[in-house]
């Protein structure tokens, strides 16, 4: 796949919820504040963890000197909620791409810079890092019940949308200020992961447009996943919502 090479003065902004990632954010932000792309700030979007990542990440705030923020938000509310307050801050701070990115280390930070060059490049309002395209895989760790799991929630969103993203789940996004600004993050009603399926939807059905670039979508190797019984009702109630509101 072709490489695509980044524009100098593109302020770009990574937005990472937490949620206790203690052992995980401070090599996250080594990692992606290491990363050789001009005008790039990491901004955690804090959920008043329990186990102290909001306090660490004040410190790693010092660290960097003003190339890393945090947001504290006052209790978890959902991983949309968290992303759509992150993305906002983002704007408002002048970013002219913002990326969605977890803080599990399942996102392949290295391609963030392909994320950004394919924007610059081809002119899409957003890029999707994406699983389900050629050269995407998932990490053998994850058992054949999560692997189908995954496979069935994506293909159902897609189905019932019609839409011809084709991992329309995926976590791993870079959005350009604009298509974000179309979409209007207030008006998004999803809380949790379904955030990802209802932004992507919400931001073609503005006309702007979406490219895929493969990855490699890994196994988080620290703490646990987030995803409960609640929000995974909430993925498969929210494509039917919006394909009804969408026939009105």
């Amino acid at each position: 796949m072709r490489e695509y090479p980044t524009v100098p003065d593109a302020p770009l902004t990574i937005v990472m919820p937490t949620y206790n990632e203690a052992a995980n954010l401070p090599r996250m932000a080594e990692a992606v504040l290491g990363l050789p792309v001009p005008g790039l700030r990491l901004l955690v979007v804090d959920d008043a963890s329990p186990d102290g990542t909001g306090e660490l990440a004040d410190e790693l705030a010092a660290k960097y000197d003003g190339r890393l923020s945090v947001l504290h938000r006052a209790g978890k509310e959902g991983l949309g909620r968290a992303y759509a307050a992150g993305m906002g801050r983002a704007l408002a701070e002048g970013a002219a791409y913002v990326v969605q990115m977890d803080a599990d280390g399942s996102h392949p930070v290295h391609v963030v810079p392909q994320l950004l060059g394919t924007a610059q490049a081809t002119g899409a309002g957003f890029v999707v890092g994406s699983r389900y395209v050629d050269g995407g895989s998932l990490d053998e760790e994850w058992g054949l019940h999560r692997r189908l799991l995954s496979r069935f929630a994506n293909r159902y969103a897609r189905t019932v949308l019609g839409t011809r993203i084709k991992d329309i789940t995926a976590g791993f996004n870079l959005w350009s200020a604009e298509t974000l600004h179309a979409v209007d993050l207030a008006t998004l009603d999803s809380a949790g992961y379904s955030f990802q399926v209802e932004l992507k939807y919400r931001a073609a059905q503005a006309g702007h447009h979406g490219v895929e670039i493969p990855i490699r979508f890994e196994e988080r190797t620290e703490g646990t996943s987030k995803m409960t019984l609640a929000t995974q009702l909430e993925s498969a109630l929210v494509p039917l919502r919006l394909r009804l509101r969408g026939r009105r």
